[in-house]
C-alpha cells in the first residue's frame, strides 16, 4: 500500500485557500490539486505491507502523545525544486515549525520501527496546490502572488494516516482513503 501520515487542514482553511486560487487557476495550465486532497505530508511510505498498517497507526499514536499544542496557517509560497525550474507549486505552513518537524520525525520513526520503509525526502512544511507535469516552469510570478496569501489559523488537533490509490481518482489522479485519524 502507498500510505502517508499527514496534517489535513480544516474545511475553513481549505475553503479560504480555494477561494483565493479559484480566479487564478485559468492563468496556468497546471494540474491543480483538488481541495479535498490538500494536506501536509509528515511521512510518505510508498510500499507498506497492509498487515503492518494497524501496527503503524498504534505506534504513531503512542509517539505523538504529548506533542505540544500549536496554531497553524497556510501562507506564502514554496516551489520544488526551485523557482526557475518549478515542477511543484505549494503554499507554506506557518506556526509550529518545531512541532511539525517533531511530528514528522516521530511519524517516520514509527514507520521504521514497524518495518515500513519511508521516503527519505527532507521535511519542509508545505501543502502542494499544483504540479506542472513533465516540463519545468519558471514560477516567479506565482511566488509573488502566493507571497501575498495568508489563510486563517487553526489548532493542530489530529494527524491522519491516508492510503493513496494511484489512477483511481478523477482524471486518473490518486484517490485518497482515510485509514485513521489520531487525535492529539
Amino acid at each position: 500500500m502507498r500510505i502517508f501520515a499527514a496534517v489535513v487542514p480544516p474545511p475553513d482553511a481549505i475553503g479560504h485557500l480555494d477561494a483565493f486560487l479559484d480566479p487564478r487557476r485559468a492563468a496556468a495550465p497546471f494540474r491543480w490539486t483538488r481541495p479535498e486532497q490538500l494536506h501536509l505530508t509528515l511521512a510518505f511510505m510508498p510500499e507498506a505491507e497492509e498487515r503492518r498498517v494497524d501496527v503503524y497507526v498504534d505506534r504513531l499514536a503512542e509517539s505523538l502523545d504529548g506533542l505540544a499544542p500549536v496554531e497553524l496557517s497556510l501562507a506564502g509560497a514554496v516551489v520544488f525544486p526551485n523557482v526557475a525550474e518549478g515542477r511543484v507549486l505549494a503554499t507554506g505552513v506557518t506556526g509550529g515549525d518545531d512541532v511539525l518537524a517533531t511530528a514528522a520525525v516521530r511519524a517516520r520513526n514509527a514507520a521504521v520501527a514497524c518495518g515500513i520503509e519511508v521516503d527519505g525526502q527532507r521535511f519542509r512544511p508545505h501543502v502542494t496546490i499544483a504540479r506542472t507535469g513533465a516540463h519545468p516552469t519558471e514560477m516567479s510570478s506565482w511566488v509573488r502572488l502566493l507571497e501575498t496569501y495568508e489563510g486563517p489559523t487553526w489548532p493542530l488537533e489530529a494527524i491522519s494516516v491516508i492510503a493513496s490509490h494511484l489512477g483511481e481518482g478523477p482524471r486518473r489522479g490518486p484517490r485518497y482513503e482515510p485509514l485513521a485519524e489520531i487525535l492529539l
